[in-house]
């Protein structure tokens, strides 16, 4: 989960003729490809270097001087094509799981928001969303810095990274969509259970209070 949090956080690659080195290698000049080639890019930067050190007569020649074009259409097919590989599979998982609805899952929070909660099924590596509507018994307000859900009342704290017991509430293999619910049960389960905060003022509210007779749930 780290490791994907700071992949996230990293600016994506992009194919350029404008070589403005790597941040995180702490280089002033860097080209990456792959040997033997699997993509057009990398063939474009095999012709360049042999172009580049007139190793032969297959170098780059009239595609440099639309390299820039070039790079920004390889940019857009390549993060096209890993957004349908993602789909494709968020849609294969949804319709292997639609025949478990109501199973139980060990689970892990990846992403917290004011709408609800992301978790990673450890059993399958399935992302799903558990629905602020479906935290019963009070109001959590969302604290964006420390990427949490606080309980207004009980004080029950969800937070990134958080192990969590869900049930599969809804799965919709034609968007790839899964619904959860997470289980809190009678007796404290180790590591499974919302952690307990005193919460700070200011926070951001997810619901407003109901009407008289106490809070009403999402």
């Amino acid at each position: 989960m780290i490791n994907q949090m700071v992949l996230r956080s990293q600016a994506q690659a992009e194919y350029s003729p404008i070589n403005i080195g790597h941040f995180g290698l702490a280089l002033s000049r860097y080209c990456h490809f792959t040997s033997p080639i699997r993509r057009y890019s990398d063939l474009l930067v095999h012709r360049a270097l042999i172009n580049a050190n007139k190793l032969g007569n297959d170098g780059l020649q009239g595609e440099g001087k639309e390299f820039e074009e070039l790079g920004t259409h390889l940019c857009s097919t390549e993060r096209r094509a890993a957004s349908a590989e993602r789909d494709a599979m968020n849609r294969y998982i949804a319709g292997h799981l639609s025949t478990r609805i109501g199973s139980i899952f060990n689970a892990r929070i990846n992403g917290v928001t004011r709408f609800g909660l992301f978790v990673t099924l450890d059993e399958t590596g399935a992302d799903g969303l558990v629905p602020i509507s479906s935290l019963a018994g009070d109001y959590y307000d969302l604290d964006s810095s420390g990427h949490l859900l606080i309980g207004q009342n009980s004080g029950n704290m969800y937070q990134l990274g958080q192990a969590v017991e869900v049930m599969l509430r809804e799965a919709t293999p034609v968007s790839g969509g899964l619904i959860f619910q997470i289980l809190i049960s009678g007796e404290p389960r180790s590591g499974m259970t919302p952690q307990k905060h005193k919460r700070k003022s200011g926070g951001h509210r997810s619901a407003k209070k109901g009407a008289k007779g106490g809070p009403k749930n999402h």
